[in-house]
């Protein structure tokens, strides 16, 4: 199991207590845009999802924010899965 994968195991069991920088990694991981902006937010994008995903870098990332960015991945898997 590579450490990605076991890094989203862990915030889908816990969505507490994570940092932005552990966050971008992930995304980056998965080819994840990662756009800072002017202000306190961090804006993920990719060009198979309509959707972006803003999350404060306030420390720590609420749990909302981490359960969305563990869908987001998840998206993510199951597009891949299904051009496979």
């Amino acid at each position: 199991m590579a450490w990605h994968d076991k890094y989203l195991g862990e915030m889908r069991r816990n969505p507490h207590n994570w940092r932005i920088e552990q966050i971008e990694s992930i995304a980056r991981r998965y080819q994840v845009t990662v756009r800072k902006t002017s202000g306190s937010h961090v804006i993920f994008s990719h060009p198979d999802l309509i959707e972006l995903l803003s999350i404060p870098a306030h420390r720590p990332i609420k749990p909302i924010y981490v359960k969305k960015f563990v869908k987001l991945i998840e998206l993510l898997q199951g597009i891949k899965n299904e051009n496979n």
